[in-house]
């Protein structure tokens, strides 16, 4: 999903996926969903599809976009366990989907520090001082 995808009225689904032999975990972050140039003033919906804890696919609809109310949705980066697919269940497009994909390998704990903030990282935050009548 680097750098993205776009889903239109032609292309209507996107699908993440990685190896299945890769001996690394994966983590798929969706960052932001808008609409582009070109999309007409209707509901663009956008959904999810994975697969939940018992192994049963599931849709969960993530984003509905319109251009006239809400062209661009932020998701803070929702992670997701590839594979995924992304799929315009309604409108037309084309809605433009952003994220990053992160690579683990299996038996590095480098990445579990990297997660972790040290104290010699941490920024000292001034003082908040009480406003002046």
């Amino acid at each position: 999903l680097l750098p993205g995808c776009e889903l239109t009225a032609s292309t209507k689904s996107y699908t993440f996926q990685v190896d299945e032999e890769d001996d690394s975990d994966h983590i798929l972050a969706l960052s932001v969903v808008c609409l582009t140039d070109g999309a007409k003033d209707e509901c663009n919906v956008v959904e999810v599809i994975g697969r939940n804890h018992e192994n049963q696919e599931i849709a969960v609809p993530v984003a509905n976009l319109k251009l006239s109310c809400q062209p661009l949705l932020s998701l803070d980066n929702f992670k997701l366990q590839p594979p995924v697919t992304f799929r315009l269940a309604a409108g037309s497009g084309p809605v433009h989907l952003a994220g990053w994909h992160k690579i683990m390998h299996r038996g590095d704990a480098s990445f579990e520090e990297d997660d972790d903030l040290s104290e010699e990282d941490e920024e000292e935050l001034p003082s908040i001082m009480p406003a002046k009548k």
